[in-house]
């Protein structure tokens, strides 16, 4: 499988986590779409490549989630490698010692195990023999009473999407997560009689990516039980549009790419993709790849970024 061979995870060594099981699902998907795609898609990450090796988003300069998307991608389609890659190293070299939020956080840890395993660079080479231990403890600042961490250490409610990425940078550092049950209690307070979930506690209105993060902890933690999978994937089957693709909740009437990769990612993992119209969900996607690579966010949106390329490319590997 093309996973295997080209990102170097080493599937006989253990339980891979979340998001090398997801790079490889992806990877072994794009295989079935056509190479010029892919070629067309590796030259957009590669031109979107900043002065300093690292990758922005429409307006500013490069930050570590825009490069933690574009490496995903480049990783995906077999291209990161060569002065690409030694110029994202060196890049993500000179933010080691920057304070971050978690999602960049995450974008830094997981991008710089991406470019060691395709390109033999080591990023974190340097770092204290401790590092882990460290990172782990500055995380549980974050939590709260209820068992979920907020978005940062002066955040007053837990969130959905950020306790996900917590555990997700606990699963790639190799540090196991403390009182998990705390967790899984956190996220079931979180649901909603639509059977979807939301961001922070004070919300009644269900949204696609909130239960997204709240299926994958859940999964991640052996959580998932019969009565989640199925409300879980009733709200998302609710959430495809005329469209084809998935939107971000009830109040939105269009879809979008972030929705729909998503959307079809969890409901794959709840065994339910058989609940929407997946060829529609793929048309969908290939309508908003521009022909010179790129994708667009939505039908409304007149440019690309490397953040939706990536979520682009996703989905047509799901689909």
């Amino acid at each position: 499988m093309l996973g295997d061979r080209s990102l170097g995870f080493d599937v006989g060594a253990g339980v891979l986590s979340y998001l090398e099981d997801l790079t490889l699902r992806l990877a072994a998907g794009l295989e079935r779409i056509p190479e010029q795609w892919r070629e067309r898609h590796a030259a957009f990450f590669k031109s979107r490549q900043q002065a300093d090796g690292g990758f922005a988003g429409r307006e500013g300069g490069s930050d570590l989630y825009y490069t933690g998307f574009a490496a995903r991608g480049l990783a995906l389609t077999g291209t990161l490698d060569g002065e690409v890659a030694e110029r994202i190293g060196a890049y993500l070299k000179s933010r080691l010692t920057s304070q971050a939020p978690i999602v960049d956080f995450l974008s830094l840890i997981y991008a710089g195990m991406l470019l060691e395993l395709s390109a033999g660079i080591e990023v974190f080479s340097g770092c204290a023999d401790n590092w882990r231990s460290s990172v782990a403890a500055t995380l549980e600042e974050f939590r709260r009473d209820d068992g979920g961490y907020a978005k940062g250490p002066e955040g007053v409610k837990s969130s959905t999407y950020h306790s996900f990425l917590v555990l997700l940078c606990h699963e790639l550092i190799g540090v196991e997560l403390p009182q998990p049950d705390r967790l899984v209690e956190f996220i079931l307070s979180q649901q909603r009689d639509d059977g979807g979930f939301v961001e922070i506690a004070p919300m009644s209105r269900s949204g696609t990516n909130p239960t997204a993060a709240a299926v994958g902890t859940l999964k991640i933690l052996g959580a998932l039980n019969a009565e989640v999978r199925e409300t879980a994937a009733d709200f998302l089957a609710e959430m495809q549009t005329d469209e084809g693709g998935i939107r971000a909740n009830t109040r939105i009437p269009i879809a979008d790419l972030l929705s729909t990769f998503t959307g079809l990612l969890t409901l794959q993992d709840l065994d339910a993709a058989d609940m929407v119209d997946v060829p529609e969900i793929r048309k969908y996607a290939e309508s908003l790849q521009h022909d010179d690579g790129g994708s667009q966010a939505a039908v409304w949106d007149e440019g690309c970024d490397v953040e939706y390329t990536f979520y682009g490319l996703g989905t047509l590997a799901l689909a």
